[in-house]
């Protein structure tokens, strides 16, 4: 199948027991940390897009589920063969910080997670009021659903 050409058939993978706010310990310290300095934190809606060559789907589902096991905070990933999208919530002092923070993530966790070798194609990063702004108007992506595999 050639990228743009034919028609791609996508599917979900939910995080199960996923919480917004859930936090590993380096999230903690660094919240606690800027907290500590007076700085206020605010939550950002994070959608990252990868894409590279094609990957069997059953390892494609099964890294983007051990990225949500190790990082508990990711709502929802979507994925295909040769592409994925995920999306979570995300804590920091500003916008900059944020998408660093979402830049790094496909990469850091590459290895741990089996990931494909793709590359960042896309990165969207808004507010929390922007986004429940979207969603009350009726456009925006709509919230994700924790649970099962799901179609694009």
């Amino acid at each position: 199948m050639s990228r743009g050409t034919a028609e791609r058939t996508l599917t979900s993978v939910g995080t199960g027991d996923a919480v917004e706010g859930a936090r590993g310990s380096a999230e903690r310290e660094q919240r606690e940390a800027t907290e500590r300095e007076g700085e206020v934190s605010r939550l950002w809606h994070i959608t990252l897009s990868v894409s590279g060559a094609e990957a069997p789907l059953a390892e494609v589902r099964r890294g983007l589920e051990q990225l949500a096991h190790d990082h508990p905070f990711l709502l929802t990933s979507r994925y295909a063969n040769d592409h994925a999208e995920i999306r979570y919530w995300e804590e920091a002092r500003d916008l900059h910080d944020a998408a660093a923070v979402a830049l790094r993530l496909w990469g850091e966790h590459r290895s741990s997670a089996r990931l494909p070798p793709w590359e960042i194609v896309g990165l969207e990063v808004i507010d929390r009021g922007t986004y429940h702004q979207r969603i009350a108007e009726g456009y925006g992506p709509l919230p994700a659903t924790p649970v099962g595999v799901h179609p694009f």
